[in-house]
């Protein structure tokens, strides 16, 4: 009867065990399917900046874009360009395509870009520096991890910044009149 009662502990143990791992599963799903999204949007700047080269400085911004900015819903109503970029962009991180229940679910929780010039493009002759910039894309994470040294979003998500998620790729682009 010992023996039953030993296993049936043992088991109980086992299925909590279990059971915490399937929700460290769920929130790991979750962390990576926003790490998705963050990547796409990123790639999707990075898309526009280099199509639009000419006009890369109507792009940096020292706010971010995203969840609470002024940008509007609709885009359509803008001129094609940064500006209509910008405001797509920040419908793509508040996650505007998908909706349930009246709430936007198309992006990660909280996104927000960030446009930052690295180096200013020098086009003068004998110099042709390129322009480099960084762009950025900040997020709320499940759990709390290491701080991110990139500043997009800082402060944005409660007390601890230990929540927020960031990544960032570099851009470069020539000076137009140095090809």
């Amino acid at each position: 009867m010992i023996e039953v009662l030993v296993t049936l502990v043992i088991l109980a143990f086992g299925l909590l065990g279990v059971c915490g791992l399937q929700m460290k599963i769920g929130v790991a799903e979750m962390e990576s399917y926003q790490r998705a999204q963050a990547l796409l949007a990123l790639t999707q700047m990075t898309e526009r900046l280099n199509a639009n080269a000419a006009q890369v400085a109507s792009y940096v911004s020292g706010n971010p874009v995203g969840t609470g900015d002024a940008q509007p819903l609709d885009c359509t109503g803008i001129a094609q360009g940064p500006n209509r970029d910008l405001c797509e962009w920040s419908n793509t991180l508040k996650g505007t395509a998908e909706t349930s229940g009246g709430a936007n679910t198309g992006a990660m929780a909280g996104g927000r870009g960030c446009i930052t010039q690295l180096q200013a493009p020098n086009p003068a002759l004998g110099v042709c520096t390129p322009g480099v910039y960084q762009v950025s894309v900040a997020w709320q994470g499940m759990a709390p991890t290491s701080v991110p040294v990139l500043a997009c979003g800082t402060g944005q998500y409660g007390a601890i910044d230990a929540y927020r998620r960031a990544i960032a790729a570099t851009v470069t682009l020539p000076t137009t009149s140095c090809y």
